[in-house]
């Protein structure tokens, strides 16, 4: 084991955090400084209070997605994607890991500390994560909003994973498989903010079956060890899907992808990063369904 890795004793159920790392920390003083937390529990009150006053979402409304995070520990990993019915695996309700670990920490999602290897069932020893790879278990977001917050540590490298300008954090929007998704890139190593569109590869011998095309391109400052809001959004409109990435409050990035394909169709969202690793929290998904 590695001394980088060392410093992260990975535990069955509690992987331990150094103490000026762990997400919960951090938050804290971010939130204090901000106001949010506050703000965030008047925020909740006033959605449950106008889900109590509408009745119900109607038949053409998605359910909102906002999955917590209890405890501390591994809530599910690669294994249990490919392994979901063997002893020990560890599934979750809301998300599938097809690739890393997805532990709780803090209240929140964490990657682990970025490594290559095999899991196992609990991801003690090794996360995987240098490739995570994480999508919800619903398929049902058309026009979607997706909003989190999340907090990146500068990539590193493993001999299976080396440097690429990519690595960093993504969101998922319309996942309808690994080879067919939207990926809007929020951070990545080279600086940029990238909207992407995968579709199935017309070359069978493709790594993993599928093509990525640059839909829109940009730069904008994203300060590694730091909580950002990201808000990514997809909706079909004038004759195409329309897509938009916000990163704190401002829209750095949008464009119409008007290519023909299934991606106009509603699919899952999720997470994607790169050599690096992740926390994420207060996820939430919803808008109206396609």
């Amino acid at each position: 084991m590695t001394q980088q890795h060392q410093q992260y004793r990975h535990h069955p159920t509690r992987p331990a955090v150094p103490d000026h790392l762990h997400p919960s920390v951090a938050w804290d003083r971010f939130a204090s400084r901000r106001g949010l937390l506050g703000g965030a529990l008047a925020a909740g009150a006033a959605v449950g209070a106008a889900l109590v006053a509408y009745g119900s979402w109607g038949q053409h409304r998605t359910p909102p997605f906002a999955p917590r995070f209890s405890g501390e520990g591994l809530v599910t990993n690669e294994y249990a994607f490919r392994h979901p019915h063997a002893t020990g695996a560890r599934r979750s309700k809301d998300w599938v890991v097809t690739s890393g670990s997805l532990f709780a920490a803090g209240g929140g999602g964490w990657t682990g500390a970025p490594d290559t290897g095999f899991t196992g069932t609990d991801s003690a020893r090794v996360t995987d994560s240098a490739v995570f790879r994480l999508v919800t278990r619903r398929r049902d977001f058309g026009a979607v909003t997706v909003t989190t917050w999340v907090r990146l540590r500068p990539p590193v490298t493993t001999p299976r994973t080396p440097a690429q300008d990519w690595d960093g954090g993504h969101l998922w929007l319309r996942y309808h498989s690994p080879q067919e998704l939207y990926a809007l890139s929020f951070r990545r190593r080279d600086g940029a903010v990238v909207i992407k569109r995968k579709v199935p590869a017309a070359d069978a011998s493709a790594v993993d079956g599928g093509d990525y095309a640059t839909l829109a391109e940009t730069r904008h400052a994203f300060a590694y060890d730091s909580w950002h809001r990201v808000t990514a959004s997809a909706v079909n409109r004038l004759g195409g899907v329309r897509l938009e990435l916000a990163i704190d409050g401002t829209t750095v990035l949008s464009c119409v992808d008007r290519t023909p394909g299934g991606l106009r169709e509603p699919g899952g969202v999720g997470i994607r990063a790169d050599n690096s690793e992740l926390y994420f929290r207060d996820f939430h998904a919803a808008g109206m369904a396609s």
